[in-house]
Parts: structure tokens; sequence; C-alpha cells
């Protein structure tokens, strides 16, 4: 089983800010059946206590222990916003947001794979701007890392 699918990817989005920019990712992983409603408010809590910036335009928010009940299956989505969002303080723009949802503690494989994707310039490129959403399947959506 794959952790993503075209369902919950959304390319050449928008966003008006950091808040939401999480909601609608959020709300990928919710109609898509990964997590349930209350999952959202728990990734708008962790952006709270600290951020999931990553570097290079990309953010990884995430929901907080006590969420993990409101997780029904493993996955992530994938919002694009190509003109980009101010994520912290600093205003440093996103312009992928990738929403993790993780059973157990599979949120450390799949963070493994999604680094793998994202330190590539050359690929990180290629995702923010694609029109294409198997382009983010192919990167992306590969097998958590054991």
């Amino acid at each position: 089983m794959s952790i993503l699918s075209s369902e919950r990817i959304q390319l050449n989005a928008a966003a008006t800010d950091r808040t939401d920019a999480i909601k609608k990712a959020g709300n990928l992983l919710v109609t898509s059946g990964c997590v349930l409603p209350e999952y959202v408010g728990g990734m708008l809590k962790r952006e709270e206590s600290m951020s999931t910036y990553l570097g290079s335009g990309v953010a990884i928010p995430h929901g907080i222990y006590e969420n993990k009940d409101h997780v029904l299956k493993t996955g992530i989505s994938v919002l694009q916003l190509p003109q980009g969002v101010a994520w912290d303080e600093d205003g440093e723009p996103v312009f992928l947001v990738i929403g993790i949802a993780a059973a157990g503690d599979e949120h450390v494989g799949v963070l493994a794979s999604l680094a793998e994707a994202v330190e590539d310039e050359d690929i990180l490129n290629e995702l923010i701007r694609t029109t294409d959403s198997e382009v983010i399947l192919k990167h992306l959506g590969k097998d958590p890392v054991e």
C-alpha cells in the first residue's frame, strides 16, 4: 500500500497563511479516510509548539501524540503552493506542504522517505513546479523506508 494517492494531492493551490495551508493539507487526509477531522486540530496545535518547516520551501505538518487515535491509516497529503506562503516569523516561503498521518511508529519511516526526496534540489524544484500529480506520486509515493 502506497502512503500517497492522487486524491491526497492538490496542485496549484493557494493558501492565505500557514494555518490555511495546514487545514487544506489536513483536509486532504480527512476526505481520503486517513484521519478523523480532529486530527487537523492536532496538526495546528503541533505547529504552535514547534514549526514543521524543514527548509528549502517544505513543511511537514503532522499531529501530536494525543491525536494518535485519530489516525485511521498511514498516509501523506501534498499541497503544492506555487506562489508560496509565509511560514514562520521570518517569512520563509513554503511551496510544498506535506501533511503526515502515521499509525504507530511508521512516521519515522515516512519522514526518512520524504527527506530523501526533498533533499535533491532538482527533484524538489520539479515537485514545486509540476502540473502533473504523477510526478508527485513518483517521488513521494514510495513506501516508507524501513
